[in-house]
């Protein structure tokens, strides 16, 4: 029997922690809460934690710091919630490697819901891998899908939130056809999720940045004006090695 998914959720208002723990333990989750960074990094440390449900405004190191701070050692999947109108804040909480965000004050229900996607999506990645080739290779990148990685043409392991894993995987299996929104929405985030916004924008932005020679001036995925994007490389496939 698969155990419950352990969620820990950062925010310093009490009140919310007991409500949201609450109902979500009621739906079969199992829930750890924080109410700062350093209780964070704790229960992180004590509980092998699945999910981050982190607020924008903490006490201290706020919810970005503690972003960042993550996605330099980890792809845990991470919900940000943020304020009504906060939405420069939200837009780089996306580009520093949340996978999702919900505005506060929340409903605990919708709240459920973001969680089952982002879980629904990271776990069903690893039984859909046997159906994918192990290795995608692209203008000497190596995506290697089994062990969740991207190796450079230089040999270096780039670190990839899962949402910009399961997006560039989405590019690499369908190369040279022109994806729109919606298409990748479905792709990367399976049909299970709603098209917020144009969080596709800023995490193509965000591969960008890690995979372009000049990100401004993109070269491996092109915007097609009125269309989506394209992935212009060739993409063959190869072999998983030992190393």
């Amino acid at each position: 029997m698969q155990e419950s998914p352990h969620v820990l959720i950062v925010d310093d208002d009490r009140e919310l922690l007991r409500l949201l723990a609450r109902f979500l333990e009621r739906h079969g989750l199992r829930v750890s809460t924080a109410r700062d960074g350093r209780e964070m990094r704790q229960a992180l440390a004590d509980w092998r934690i699945e999910l981050i449900v982190l607020d924008l405004m903490l006490p201290g190191e706020n919810g970005l710091t503690l972003c960042r701070q993550l996605r330099a050692s980890s792809s845990m999947p991470i919900i940000m919630l943020t304020a009504m109108g906060e939405e420069t804040e939200r837009i780089i909480g996306l580009e520093m490697g949340a996978d999702d965000y919900l505005p506060k004050p929340c409903s605990p229900r919708e709240l459920l819901a973001r969680i089952r996607s982002v879980l629904r999506r990271t776990r069903s990645t690893a039984t859909s891998q046997s159906q994918r080739a192990r290795i995608l290779v692209f203008e000497r990148w190596q995506l290697d899908l089994a062990r969740r990685r991207l190796r450079s043409p230089d040999g270096f392991i780039v670190d990839l939130s899962p949402t910009e894993f399961e997006l560039l995987a989405a590019f690499a299996e369908h190369p040279q056809q022109v994806l729109s929104r919606d298409q990748l929405l479905d792709l990367a985030h399976g049909r299970g999720a709603a098209p917020f916004d144009r969080t596709i924008d800023i995490q193509v932005s965000r591969l960008r940045r890690k995979i372009e020679p000049d990100p401004k001036s993109p070269e491996l995925i092109t915007t097609v004006r009125g269309g989506g994007y394209l992935f212009t490389p060739s993409v063959s496939h190869a072999e998983a090695s030992d190393s």
